[in-house]
């Protein structure tokens, strides 16, 4: 039994996912960080820098925190949705994107332009400005392609999984979609999954999966 403590943000649905499409029972524990649940002690213990998510094996006591090292820990433990051979770096190298560069590039963009449009223009400007360049990486690599790394047309894996949900933020960030044809097919694919439902809601269903 798997512990997990999130939020209803793209790093929190990451790990939720997951474990939705792996089938491995878990327990949710609602972080609610705008209350600042995050900095409790008794979390800080799980997750010291204080951010969800955070998981608890139950079977090995192991408490892990980032989501990137929590999807690579279920994945490995479950030994699915992990390109192997040399794709596997190629799974690694589009992970740590996501973790590098998408994650907290958009999310300074919707935090700029979502929650405090008129603030601050030229960051604005820069975060926007840095959305869409993103954006069209992520379409120069899916334009043959169905999902981000693996063999052929490539297989879907952690890496997709860790970057979804950031997409799934685009209105947000101010990108339409529909400008990146190959995103919004990979988008769209992912979004049709079942899992991936259920996994967007939880801790609670706050809004429906949007669509471009």
């Amino acid at each position: 039994m798997i512990d997990l403590y999130t939020w209803t943000t793209p790093n929190g649905r990451k790990v939720s996912i997951l474990l939705e499409e792996l089938g491995l029972p878990y327990t949710v524990h609602a972080i609610d960080i705008g209350k600042g649940e995050q900095h409790a002690p008794d979390f800080l213990k799980i997750s010291p820098n204080n951010k969800i998510p955070a998981i608890v094996d139950r079977e090995t006591g192991l408490s892990l925190m980032e989501s990137g090292a929590i999807l690579l820990y279920l994945a490995e433990r479950a030994g699915r949705f992990l390109a192997g051979g040399a794709e596997r770096w190629r799974m690694m190298e589009w992970l740590m994107w996501q973790m590098g560069s998408a994650g907290p590039m958009l999310g300074q963009a919707h935090h700029f332009l979502f929650y405090n449009p008129g603030k601050a223009p030229y960051a604005e400007e820069r975060y926007a400005a840095e959305a869409r360049r993103l954006y069209a990486v992520l379409d120069r690599r899916l334009g043959d392609r169905d999902y981000l790394a693996g063999d052929g047309r490539g297989a879907y894996t952690v890496a997709d999984i860790a970057t979804w949900p950031w997409v799934s933020r685009f209105e947000r960030q101010r990108i339409d979609l529909n400008a990146y044809p190959a995103v919004r097919d990979w988008y769209l694919r992912i979004a049709e999954r079942p899992a991936v439902q259920r996994g967007y809601d939880v801790p609670m269903a706050v809004n429906p999966i949007p669509m471009p």
